[in-house]
């Protein structure tokens, strides 16, 4: 990936990201987990969700169950799964 993201460090390039589905009654909706890296080659983790195909930063909110799903998506993203401590 070489998506740029804008922090309030300064830009970063996104290393990896994962998305969890998520499901409320009849809405549906993602939370996208990002490993950003500056250029100063520090790494930052963003968590952010997404509905109607938007990124939207705010709050994230996760069930004990979308937990698990994240951390079984962290098995196909190692250096998130790092940064994470996971």
């Amino acid at each position: 990936m070489s998506k740029k993201a804008a922090t309030p460090w300064g830009p970063a390039d996104l290393v990896e990201e994962l998305t969890v589905s998520q499901q409320a009654g009849r809405k549906r909706f993602a939370s996208v987990v990002q490993l950003l890296e500056t250029d100063k080659g520090e790494r930052l983790v963003r968590f952010a969700y997404a509905s109607s195909g938007t990124v939207r930063r705010g709050p994230v909110t996760l069930r004990a169950r979308d937990i698990a799903r994240l951390k079984d998506a962290l098995r196909d993203h190692p250096a998130l799964a790092e940064a994470l401590g996971m």
